[in-house]
């Protein structure tokens, strides 16, 4: 092993994410695996609870909300008439990101001994893996898991489930995801999870009850009968196990004070191989690009990082930047999924502007009217600048609908157009678009990973690129946003 690659192993760490993967349940449990939900048997719910919450366990879905106080909160909402239920957030479409997959294909038992755990500490009966539908090898990966749990006695056969849903990207934003699995279109929800479930009943005026994505039925002093639901990630759950069998300190005893743990990082774009590992939080985002990503090639150097496209981008001068929740933030950017996408010196930033505000344009579902409108004129003044890289007009043009583009926004797609978009803007500066002698260029493909092979070559969606706004590949758009031509296509049963 050379130096090199010593360094790299000894970065990595292998808590969730195995060396190997686990090729069958009983390889898992040769390794120790299942010792987790044995214990939690023992242990009552306001224990697993409290130790989840003494190990500060983050979701590693994007927002990195404390796993422990979701799960407190879920069980306070606990309906008397109605089971909660727990769903494992599998919905994986942020560019830039594999690590919930790549850990389902490596070790599906861990998740899924997880998800119980949590089951049993929130009180849920069933828990509902949900993945989405083009996730062939995750699905059948998932399924072949079960059944061997199922058939080792140590889970009832319909306690764990799986549900395919669709390709879009609001799938992945939790109230969409349930809005999926209740049969409707991945549209978000106003009302969190931890108010209203899976199953949703609404009051009408003549108090008959009808189901609905808007309401749920509540009393004068706002409590409600609905069943609330436990959301949490692939990668959140693939800790609990470890928690549960070594305890809060061994779990703290990687990573920061706020930000305890490891984290399952993606690194593609401008590196010489693409990849996941898993390091300990608090690792420098130049050691995680070096060790998972091999770097940029060589006589090129690093412009600018994109984590997803959640967060304002990292300068090529952050790069020492600590990989943790409050690492982040201190650097005006944001963790979300862990995913780098690296963008070398030769790599244009209008591009990168141009293909962020095209995929979030694209994947807005247009309940909220500025999001999509502003979206699109976002999206169009940049592919304008990239074909007319001189016209410094054009940028003014797109602030003032960076702007207004947020405006009462019921999810945070919106947000990530200012944040990300903005950021890009920023390092681009009027300079940047004044040169008369610039040539036209084409909006980078931002896009959902596909794969990442063992000799590290990613595959992008780049079908992506014939998406119309109104979510179909027709190649004429209908004008319609997703929300009013799903809605209308519903209430036709002749168009299903």
């Amino acid at each position: 092993m050379t130096d090199l690659n010593a360094a790299i192993e000894g970065l990595l760490q292998h808590r969730v994410l195995p060396a190997r993967p686990f090729e069958t349940f009983a390889d898992y449990v040769a390794a120790g695996g299942g010792g987790g939900l044995r214990r939690a048997e023992e242990m009552s719910s306001t224990e697993l609870i409290e130790l989840v919450t003494a190990a500060g366990l983050r979701g590693r879905g994007g927002g990195g909300f404390p796993t422990g106080v979701k799960w407190r909160t879920v069980a306070g909402f606990a309906s008397e008439s109605l089971p909660t239920t727990v769903v494992v957030n599998g919905a994986e479409g942020e560019p830039g990101t594999f690590k919930d997959r790549a850990i389902v294909r490596a070790n599906p038992y861990a998740v899924i001994e997880g998800a119980v755990i949590a089951a049993r500490a929130v009180g849920a009966p069933t828990v509902v893996i949900a993945l989405k539908e083009s996730f062939a090898e995750e699905l059948a990966r998932t399924k072949t898991a079960i059944a061997e749990i199922v058939a080792a006695g140590v889970v009832d056969d319909g306690v764990v489930s799986v549900f395919a849903g669709p390709r879009e990207y609001l799938y992945g934003e939790e109230t969409a995801l349930l809005e999926s699995i209740d049969g409707r279109p991945p549209f978000p929800r106003i009302a969190p999870p931890w108010r209203r479930g899976v199953t949703e009943v609404v009051a009408t005026e003549d108090d008959a009850t009808s189901e609905s994505g808007l309401a749920a039925p509540v009393d004068m002093a706002g409590n409600t009968d609905a069943p609330p639901t436990l959301v949490n990630n692939v990668e959140t759950l693939a800790n609990v196990p470890g928690i549960v069998v070594h305890g809060a300190d061994w779990f703290r005893s990687v990573g920061t004070d706020e930000s305890p743990g490891t984290v399952v990082c993606t690194v593609s774009g401008s590196t010489k191989r693409a990849g996941v590992g898993e390091v300990a939080m608090g690792t420098p985002v130049r050691s995680v690009i070096d060790a998972i990503g091999g770097g940029v090639p060589d006589g090129r150097s690093i412009s600018a990082v994109l984590f997803g496209v959640a967060n304002a981008v990292l300068t090529h001068n952050q790069l020492d930047t600590p990989l943790s929740y409050e690492g982040m933030k201190a650097a005006g950017s944001g963790l979300g999924s862990a995913g780098a996408i690296v963008l070398a010196d030769d790599i244009d930033l209008t591009a990168a502007a141009a293909g962020v505000a095209q995929f979030l344009a694209i994947e807005s579902c247009g309940q909220c009217t500025p999001c999509k409108q502003d979206g699109l004129a976002i999206s169009g003044g940049l592919r304008d600048l990239c074909a007319s890289p001189s016209d410094a007009q054009l940028i003014p043009v797109v602030q003032d609908h960076l702007a207004t583009v947020a405006d009462g926004a019921r999810c945070a797609l919106a947000g990530q157009q200012q944040a990300v978009v903005g950021s890009l803007l920023a390092l681009i500066g009027p300079a940047g678009v004044a040169d008369p002698e610039a040539k036209s260029i084409a909006p980078l493909l931002i896009a959902e990973l596909i794969d990442i092979d063992v000799d590290g070559m990613a595959t992008y969606d780049e079908g992506f690129a014939g998406k119309q706004p109104d979510w179909t590949y027709d190649e004429v758009d209908s004008g319609q946003s997703p929300v009013d031509r799903l809605t209308d296509r519903r209430a036709d049963p002749e168009q299903q």
